[in-house]
């Protein structure tokens, strides 16, 4: 299951530069579709990531906060396509991103136990 959750976290951060490369480009319709394609992505990402969190035996603090961070990474990737999208500004929501993500890849990579880096 974290191969699944894994590839799609990938695929939908490429699916965001398409996003944003569509949305400056003015093609609105690409954009649109490449986004809808996007949230049906973020499903995934929380079955793999629901089926991650019950497949821990001890489910500690640091399972908790690594899915709340997952969730404001999502909520974070969703917040720049949509202001991207409208030619809002989207600084906040951009460092937001960055923040979130690199939290959950040190949980998710370097502290948890599924992780790859030695403990």
């Amino acid at each position: 299951m974290a191969h699944l959750h894994i590839t799609s976290w990938v695929i939908t951060l490429a699916l965001l530069i398409l996003v944003l490369t569509f949305s400056r480009a003015g093609n609105a319709k690409a954009a649109k579709i490449t986004h809808m394609i996007m949230r049906l992505l973020y499903l995934l990402i929380l079955y793999s990531g629901g089926s991650l969190f019950a497949s821990y035996a001890d489910i500690g603090i640091l399972v908790i906060v690594k899915m709340l961070v997952g969730l404001w990474a999502i909520a974070a990737i969703e917040m720049v396509a949509i202001k991207v999208s409208k030619a809002q500004p989207a600084s906040s929501w951009w460092t937001q991103l960055l923040i979130a993500f690199a939290i959950a890849l040190i949980l998710g990579f370097g502290i948890m136990p599924l992780g790859i880096l030695p403990a």
